[in-house]
């Protein structure tokens, strides 16, 4: 059975529940686990890298390649 065949039955189970504790426990679980696999996915930058992007920062502020923080919160207003 492949995962969209699951991933229905799934549904249709969920959709006869009426026990509101059980779907408080099924929410939490996948919150729960939507962040491990978000978690597990991450992996922290090496020192090295970390300098490096410090070093183009500045590189970047001294090329003038920046954007006031008003400027940013205009933007970011656009898109919504």
């Amino acid at each position: 059975m492949n995962i969209q065949a699951r991933k229905l039955i799934l549904i249709e189970e969920f959709l006869h529940i009426s026990d509101e504790n059980l779907i408080s426990k099924l929410e939490l679980l996948i919150r729960q686990e939507k962040k491990n696999l978000l978690e597990n996915e991450l992996t922290p930058m090496s020192l090295n890298e970390f300098h490096n992007l410090i070093d183009k920062a500045i590189q970047d502020s001294d090329a003038g390649r920046v954007i006031t923080h008003e400027e940013l919160k205009n933007k970011v207003n656009e898109w919504k």
